[in-house]
């Protein structure tokens, strides 16, 4: 039988109330463990950038060990610390959102900074773990790079993405790829900050081969094969955010040669 017009429209609207009350209860169930799961994977990629400092095993209660050993802040593009916002609200490293300020430009951008500190003494930096952000072959790539405490040498990287091609791209993500910036230097002998760079293609074969190859080199690690545009990627993105950083490491190392 055919329903009136009337009929149709009350009945819309109370599935429409009942799917939108069904939809908001969720939202609001579900939101404080969507947050947690956030902060989980943000904190891990940070903690993973110094593996070779902190131990991670599986049973590890990530967020405890974060708040054990990482400490924060943000600066801007002049190095200086800020702590809040043009309307007065605190800045938290942690809150930061990463994508929104890579659309700003480079001089309009907070910057955080992540510093793990000593497990026996809390006053002593053992490495600065910066965040990172660009554009790969399809969509977003970033990580978190973590330097020595004289902002010389690259203790190692967690490097992420959206949507690079599997097997081919894909791979910045793996402890292969990772692995190959340990040891880097991002300035020159003359103090030029020069960051490290991709080569194209892939010379050393892969695994310690790519590593051995470029031993002597340090300011280069073996590129990938078959993703030269993800590396480019990864190149640009490093150079880019380390010389916005260059700044506050200026400003640090000024400050610790006064203190002298």
């Amino acid at each position: 039988m055919q329903q009136s017009n009337l009929y149709i429209v009350i009945f819309t609207a109370i599935m429409t109330i009942i799917v939108g009350g069904a939809l908001s209860l969720t939202s609001i169930v579900l939101g404080p463990a969507q947050k947690r799961s956030i902060e989980l994977d943000t904190k891990s990629q940070i903690l993973n950038a110094v593996t070779d400092k902190v131990k991670i095993d599986k049973g590890t209660d990530i967020l405890a060990l974060y708040d054990k050993r990482i400490s924060s802040l943000v600066v801007d593009f002049n190095g200086n610390e800020i702590t809040k916002d043009e309307k007065g609200n605190p800045i938290v490293a942690e809150n930061v959102d990463i994508l929104r300020n890579f659309k700003r430009a480079a001089a309009d951008r907070q910057y955080p900074i992540f510093r793990l500190m000593n497990d026996n003494n809390p006053e002593e930096v053992e490495a600065y773990i910066l965040p990172v952000y660009g554009n790969g072959l399809w969509d977003r790539i970033w990580g978190y790079v973590a330097l020595d405490p004289e902002f010389q040498t690259i203790l190692g990287v967690a490097f992420g993405h959206k949507a690079e091609t599997p097997g081919l791209g894909q791979r910045i993500e793996t402890p292969e790829i990772q692995n190959r910036f340990k040891g880097k230097k991002i300035f020159d002998e003359e103090g030029k900050l020069v960051s490290v760079t991709m080569v194209k293609g892939e010379a050393g074969g892969g695994g310690e081969g790519s590593i051995k190859m470029f031993q002597e080199r340090p300011h280069q690690v073996d590129g990938l094969s078959g993703a030269t545009l993800t590396a480019v990627g990864v190149n640009k993105m490093l150079e880019t955010y380390l010389s916005a950083y260059k700044n506050y490491f200026n400003k640090l190392n000024a400050e610790k040669i006064s203190a002298l």
